[in-house]
């Protein structure tokens, strides 16, 4: 009887969440329909097949929740162990795209890799670099109010990646993103508020300082538009303010309950650029309208909420620290993503979690949940 109870505790303590699961499971669910329908003009086009887009995303998927199984079977003290190679493993990928015959990507900037799968190393980066500053803060967790040692130190861990991005992949707003989770982790971990907000002051005069040495190198004006664009799309309707400007009337002539599925006229004629993957949610809006929308963004929340919910409850600093990194780039991809649709955020091809259409957003969410799956599982083992 005894060992039959001490089995039962075992399950029990050892139980994924099935919330988390099941929100994760409807989520990919729905953003393959809506990958079926923001991409079925596009596909059509291209090969007379409106589902050839929502395939492909399928077969993310399926990799999405192969990876899934295979990190529920990895031992769970692997990834605190391990956080300086990943460090080391998220500056080498970024740097892959110089490799000739690997690199590949467009307009002056490389971001991709094309063997032997195209994926974005940034995407990769984002997961590892989670996965370091919870293995190094959690170890570190005695120095965090030091203003040296537990501030300056880490951010520091920023550069190497900060500059591939900046200066060979052109990706500001990853950087940006990736210093937002790499500030809310350190917040879970302990460190003081005076450090982060000095640190907000220092870093709008940064990027302020960044944007005008983009600006000074960009002789077409390409950034600077994109910035007019932004505060005011009605300055150049038919270039720059072009997509946002379809967006609004995309989603504001969904309604309150939506026009239906494949129905959008917006979206059906290919008005929108980019509506099957950064600006798919206008899809979103015009199909399923203000009802459907508000339901997806209340989904997302709770989901979100969920992660931070089962982030407090974990005994080791590792495991909090790491839920808290996850729940920070999620919040922060759909918040810009649904920004970037309504005009309360410049566009900076920030994809929505589980809906943008591709493979290597799809990938490492899933990744980054079911690692905190597997963590949250065993909570009650505490890291030695």
């Amino acid at each position: 009887m005894k060992q039959r109870v001490s089995k039962t505790n075992n399950f029990i303590n050892n139980k994924f969440d099935f919330i988390l699961f099941t929100v994760v499971i409807v989520l990919l669910a729905t953003g393959i329909v809506m990958v079926l329908s923001a991409s079925a003009p596009t596909s059509l086009a291209e090969n007379g097949k409106s589902y050839t887009y929502a395939v492909r995303q399928l077969g993310f998927a399926v990799l999405g929740v192969t990876a899934m199984i295979i990190i529920s079977k990895i031992d769970y003290h692997i990834y605190k162990k391990f956080y300086w190679p990943a460090y080391i493993v998220s500056v080498v990928i970024l740097l892959l795209v110089l490799v000739p015959g690997l690199g590949s990507g467009a307009n002056g900037a490389t971001r991709w890799i094309k063997w032997p799968i195209q994926f974005q190393p940034s995407e990769v980066t984002k997961v590892l670099l989670i996965i370091f500053y919870a293995g190094y803060l959690a170890d570190h967790k005695s120095e965090v109010t030091d203003f040296w040692k537990g501030f300056v130190k880490p951010l520091l861990f920023l550069l190497p990646p900060f500059a591939i991005l900046f200066f060979v992949q052109n990706h500001l707003s990853v950087c940006i993103v990736i210093a937002a989770i790499v500030g809310v982790m350190m917040i879970a971990a302990g460190i003081r508020m005076l450090f982060v907000w000095g640190t907000c002051g220092a870093g709008a005069l940064g990027i302020a300082g960044l944007l005008f040495i983009m600006q000074a190198k960009d002789s077409g004006g390409f950034r600077l538009s994109r910035i007019l664009s932004f505060l005011d799309p009605w300055s150049d309707p038919t270039g720059d303010g072009w997509q946002v400007i379809q967006s609004f009337y995309a989603i504001g002539s969904g309604g309150l309950l939506g026009k239906g599925f494949l129905q959008g006229t917006q979206t059906k004629f290919n008005f929108v650029p980019e509506q099957s993957t950064d600006f798919i949610f206008c899809t979103v809006g015009e199909e399923w309208g203000f009802v459907g929308s508000a339901i997806l963004i209340g989904l997302l929340m709770a989901f979100i909420l969920r992660i931070i919910y089962l982030a407090e409850r974990q005994r080791s600093d590792f495991s909090r620290i790491y839920g808290y990194g996850v729940a920070s780039i999620l919040f922060f991809h759909v918040a810009i993503n649904i920004g970037m649709t309504i005009g309360m955020a410049p566009v900076i091809g920030i994809p929505l979690p589980f809906f943008s259409y591709g493979g290597s957003s799809l990938w490492a969410f899933t990744i980054l949940i079911f690692i905190f799956l597997r963590l949250d599982a065993n909570r009650l083992q505490v890291f030695s």
